[in-house]
């Protein structure tokens, strides 16, 4: 039986670990050059500092996933710095060190993870503005603050817990902008109780910090000298700057489920195309399965979940019997965190006004250099036939980061749902490949 599993951070760590358990000896394909994933990324090699400094107060569950990694690599075809780049029935593409592998394929778990979801503002491309999860990447790999003067914009846990750990290592934000309305959060208090612990921690991450709710970055000056904002009164600002980091929660990279020839379905809660999957991670494709943040967002704690209870489909689609008490224990676990995930969802809404209504000047994408007054222009009746006009998410990105924005801008031209205009759809490569 031939199994891959893509991805090593918490999902894949855990779906691995499953089925090697059970006997099996997975191909696993991670692109960086280790795994962790992103929210647990391993320091490079001599690196000095400690996992209680590095992941704070997850710095025994770092440890232990960082220990299980490194037991079942010898157990599987570990396969790092490779590039999955395309993907078809039966069969995938790699590509490693600029040598291309053409691996076939039975079983197939998918832990793809996430990456940061931007609303284009003028000035964004700037150097020294990045997004919150680079900022976070520099500071755990490099031991860096990405500037001496840092702003953050944006929403959710992400940009509390980059301010908190900014403020620990002595280089603490000059300014946080938080785009939900204090009264939006308040009203989606009741739905955090399904995780009490992630809810008061993330109320400790605010606690001494001077948040601006319901605030709207406007523009990064010449330079990333200054940012200009807008308070929740209407009042403007101006904030002197050396650095700005930006993230408006996450978004699934869902390339490789696409091109699996996964269904998709809007959730108008997160405003985002979902690949569907049932309630174990199989998808829409038989033989394929999704699991962690490259589904669905749900952070590191769903992730682990999740790609267990993936690993436990695989078992039993190929005649093994897990034990049925574990997976209801799991499926009970996973349906408290995605009530909990959507109380977080509400609490911290993604500002579609704000993407709708940015600037014509704006680059709305960095790749190709098409402004959001070029977007409105095309004028499309759907999503890739403004790709066809303006050349919208033919880029580097393949449309991962202007793909949502751009919807939003097509949506408000044309006046219908954001859901008609569909989704860019998937293409191979999913990154720049080495010819």
């Amino acid at each position: 039986m031939s199994v891959v599993v893509v991805g090593a951070g918490p999902a894949g760590v855990r779906a691995v670990e499953r089925l090697v358990a059970a006997g099996l000896r997975p191909i696993w394909i991670e692109e960086a050059p280790d795994g962790g994933g992103r929210v647990f990324q391993k320091p490079p090699p001599g690196f000095s500092r400690g996992h209680r400094a590095l992941y704070g107060a997850d710095h025994g569950r770092a440890f232990a996933l960082h220990a299980a990694l490194a037991a079942l690599k010898p157990l599987t075809d570990w396969r790092p710095d490779t590039l999955v780049w395309n993907l078809r029935p039966g069969d995938l593409d790699v590509v490693s060190d600029g040598t291309h592998e053409r691996l076939g394929w039975e079983r197939i778990i998918l832990c793809t993870g996430a990456m940061d979801r931007v609303v284009p503002i003028p000035g964004w491309t700037q150097p020294g503005v990045t997004s919150l999860g680079a900022a976070q990447i520099a500071l755990k790999t490099q031991g860096l603050a990405i500037g001496r003067r840092v702003a953050l914009c944006g929403t959710g846990p992400l940009l509390l817990l980059l301010a908190q750990q900014l403020t620990k290592v002595g280089a603490p934000p000059v300014l946080v902008l938080e785009s939900a309305a204090w009264s939006t959060t308040l009203r989606a208090v009741p739905g955090l109780a399904w995780n009490p612990a992630a809810a008061l921690r993330g109320m400790a991450w605010r606690a001494g910090l001077k948040v601006q709710t319901g605030a709207v970055p406007l523009r990064v000056e010449e330079g990333c000298t200054a940012l200009r904002w807008r308070d929740s009164r209407g009042w403007e600002h101006r904030t002197e700057v050396d650095a700005v980091a930006m993230g408006w929660g996450l978004k699934p990279e869902t390339q490789l489920a696409d091109l699996a020839g996964a269904r998709f379905a809007f959730d108008r809660l997160q405003r985002l195309w979902l690949p569907e999957r049932d309630a174990a991670g199989r998808a829409s494709v038989p033989g394929v399965y999704l699991a962690g943040d490259g589904a669905s967002i749900g952070g590191s704690v769903v992730a682990e979940l999740a790609g267990t209870r993936a690993a436990l489909a695989v078992l039993q689609d190929i005649g093994e019997k897990p034990d049925p008490l574990e997976t209801t224990l799991l499926d009970r676990a996973l349906a408290r965190e995605a009530r909990f995930r959507r109380a977080l969802e509400r609490a911290f809404p993604y500002p579609h006004a704000l993407a709708a209504a940015m600037p014509d000047e704006t680059l709305l994408c960095r790749c190709e250099a098409i402004t959001a007054a070029e977007m409105r222009a095309s004028a499309a009746p759907e999503i890739n036939r403004g790709k066809a006009a303006t050349r919208v998410g033919m880029g580097r990105c393949q449309g991962r980061l202007c793909g949502p924005p751009a919807a939003e801008v097509l949506a408000q031209a044309i006046g219908c749902d954001i859901a008609e205009v569909g989704r860019l759809r998937g293409q191979m490569p999913v990154k720049p490949v080495v010819l």
